[in-house]
């Protein structure tokens, strides 16, 4: 590829607090970005490039998806953990987007999809603010990015062999893509504008576990830790909006 590691890393630093804002900012508790950070980091340990520094937060949107950047920066928003039903499941998603950083598969998209000349415009971007333009294109780029179905399926098992590695329930994995799908049968979702869904996942995603994994036991599922440091605040949160947004309303 036309670009650099180290490039690759630069531009994440640049841009991800503007793709962070665009996605509604960091959730306001740090025990839900602590924790989400803590299941990144366990499974970045055991990723093909664990040289790297990964950061993994939260935003606080209703869309439900996971967004991958250049130079090991990791998104997944309030709608998509508000599906997720255990650790085992986040750890899933999460081993999922470091396969696709770790693949440098988000560079690649976004080269299809704005081209190498803007690309390498936005790399060499001084100061974001003042070239907006530029800067737009690469965080739009970031946020719409589409993913081949040959990068999902490879991001899919390589998610799946870190997050074993990391100690997971692999049918955390296949359990995700289940709630993923079924939640598209009810409205299309964020998560497969980027992250197309390739033939037969759950058949293969069942195939690799049963043919790989299936004799080791006592991996971490963790349904009662993911619903108290993550399901139960995110719930807490969800009402404080409610009663705030009540009391504006009655101010006006």
């Amino acid at each position: 590829m036309f670009f650099s590691p180290q490039e690759d890393l630069a531009l994440g630093r640049k841009y991800s607090p503007y793709v962070e804002k665009e996605l509604g900012g960091r959730i306001p508790d740090e025990s839900v970005q602590s924790y989400i950070n803590r299941v990144g980091q366990r499974i970045a340990r055991f990723c093909h490039r664990p040289d790297m520094a990964y950061h993994f937060a939260a935003v606080d949107t209703d869309m439900a998806n996971a967004i991958a950047m250049p130079g090991g920066y990791v998104f997944i928003t309030r709608g998509l953990l508000e599906e997720l039903e255990s650790e085992a499941q986040l750890a899933a998603i999460l081993g999922h987007e470091v396969g696709h950083i770790v693949a440098r598969d988000s560079m690649a998209a976004m080269s299809r999809q704005i081209g190498m000349t803007a690309l390498v415009a936005a790399a060499h971007v001084g100061d974001v603010p003042s070239d907006v333009g530029r800067a737009a294109m690469f965080i739009t780029s970031v946020l719409t990015l589409q993913y081949s179905r040959e990068d999902e399926v490879d991001a899919d098992l390589v998610g799946l062999s870190y997050m074993i590695q990391a100690g997971y329930d692999p049918n955390g994995m296949v359990e995700t893509m289940q709630i993923l799908q079924d939640l598209q049968t009810v409205r299309p979702i964020e998560f497969f504008s980027t992250h197309p869904n390739p033939e037969n996942r759950l058949a293969y995603l069942k195939e690799r576990i049963a043919r790989r994994y299936a004799s080791m036991d006592s991996l971490k599922n963790g349904e009662e830790e993911y619903a108290d440091r993550v399901l139960d605040p995110l719930k807490e949160h969800k009402n404080r909006r409610k009663v705030q947004a009540s009391e504006t309303s009655r101010g006006q």
